[in-house]
């Protein structure tokens, strides 16, 4: 084993992941130059270019990119053994970053203030967004999903029991038309559209309860005067009276309860597997990650909440 075989790897893993020299030498405190010279350097050692550089891009070779493969994991694990190393003994610290879609932003609004105010060492970062993300490429702690959209070699905890789905519309919507009796009558009905980050418009699911027999699943394309591309803006529109919206249960309760949104076709309403918290193996060593998900069972249990406690290898 050389001496020098970890030089130039974490710069090498910024170039690549920023596609840029530039880039990633701000993001590191050193210059332009300097970057170039390590990379260089790191080139001559492994015996073969690991870029394409022209004036315009940055790219990857085929050996740089069967490098990046190998090396991304190990910056990733060094990195998580300097926290670990660091935090041993004293409280949490560092930058927790968390990717969610916008449907969950709900769940976490709560208890934000009281999180940064038990450990003001660490700092949150929260990236609210629906499109599939890959955490360990794009440096996140962890994310969060519903359960059947993680990827099966991560790490998933339980955040919540399985949730509800339902179909609201304001109560000004409903004085002009009468509530839907079934999922089929959606089709006389404005509906608001969600757009997914394939392009697809997200298809309504419902469950028909059947007669000693498995119920009957399906999908209803639904068409309305507005489509968006977040759950948010769903609801809010939804609340203004624009039309209809399909969205989780407990996102919307606040408003139901305040008589802003009123449910239908509950007899028709699935459940869903409920969010997760996923992460890559390696992070579960993380203080900072160990930390926000034992506050978030203590906040659920002093609620008398159905979630399961999170269990985190010590």
């Amino acid at each position: 084993m050389h001496a020098d075989l970890l030089d130039g790897i974490l710069a090498f893993t910024r170039v690549a992941e920023r596609r840029s020299f530039t880039a990633a030498a701000k993001e590191l405190g050193i210059t332009t130059a300097g970057i170039s010279w390590t990379i260089k350097q790191l080139e001559a050692r492994v015996g073969t270019p690991l870029f394409t550089r022209t004036t315009r891009a940055v790219g990857l070779t085929e050996a740089g990119m069967l490098f990046l493969e190998h090396a991304r994991v190990s910056v990733e694990q060094v990195d998580a053994a300097f926290e670990a190393a660091q935090t041993t003994g004293s409280r949490p610290t560092g930058l927790l970053r968390l990717n969610l879609p916008f449907v969950a932003q709900p769940l976490l609004e709560p208890i934000l203030a009281e999180f940064a105010e038990t450990y003001p060492e660490i700092e949150l970062e929260l990236t609210v967004e629906d499109r599939f993300v890959d955490i360990v490429a794009e440096r996140y702690d962890a994310g969060i999903r519903i359960g059947e959209m993680i990827q099966q070699d991560m790490v998933a905890v339980r955040l919540t029991p399985p949730v509800a789905l339902t179909v609201v519309g304001a109560p000004s919507y409903f004085a002009r038309r009468n509530k839907p009796q079934r999922p089929e009558d959606l089709t006389g009905h404005a509906c608001i559209n969600i757009r997914q980050t394939s392009g697809g418009l997200y298809r309504w699911s419902f469950m028909e309860p059947g007669r000693n027999k498995k119920p009957r699943v399906f999908e209803i394309a639904v068409k309305g005067p507005l489509t968006v591309n977040g759950a948010l803006l769903c609801v809010s529109a939804a609340a203004s009276g624009v039309g209809l919206t399909y969205t989780v249960a407990s996102v919307v309760e606040p408003l139901v309860r305040q008589g802003l949104l009123e449910p239908c076709l509950e007899r028709f309403m699935p459940t869903i597997p409920g969010f997760f918290m996923y992460f890559p193996k390696q992070a579960t060593l993380l203080p900072k990650l160990r930390a926000f998900l034992d506050f978030w069972a203590a906040k659920q249990q002093s609620a008398n909440s159905e979630v399961i406690r999170p269990l985190i290898p010590k």
